[in-house]
């Protein structure tokens, strides 16, 4: 259905897990790391299409990882995602540099959606 690697950055291991497992049921590559650091490594020594972060995470922000992703992977395209503030229904400013934010818990198909627009926009002549 999708071919392309996505790397998942979520501090809660047990969520991280399970979207990991749904969205390879759905032929999504996925890699997953619960921190920053890990996160960093994982780019180090593999290719991904896009990236999800979680704006809370332990030690590094998420928005300090999107800095360094930014800087250092400026062509890998960004969807953050917070369980934090979408609860009052304010919702957040996207940052620079992140295609789309997302609520938590995660709709699998808009998540998917936004996945795939991310990459076509982020293709070349695009």
């Amino acid at each position: 259905m999708s071919d392309f690697r996505v790397l998942l950055v979520d501090d809660e291991a047990e969520l991280a897990s399970a979207l990991v497992e749904r969205l390879e049921y759905r032929g999504i590559a996925m890699d997953y790391a619960t921190d920053g650091a890990g996160a960093l490594k994982r780019l180090q020594t593999s290719a991904y299409d896009i990236i999800v972060i979680d704006l809370k995470l332990p030690g590094m922000s998420g928005e300090e990882l999107l800095r360094i992703v930014n800087t250092s992977y400026p062509r890998l395209p960004v969807i953050m995602i917070t369980g934090h503030g979408f609860e009052e229904g304010r919702g957040y400013e996207k940052p620079a540099g992140v295609y789309d934010f997302l609520p938590k818990p995660l709709d699998l198909n808009e998540l998917i959606k936004k996945m795939n627009e991310a990459i076509k926009a982020n293709e070349p002549g695009h």
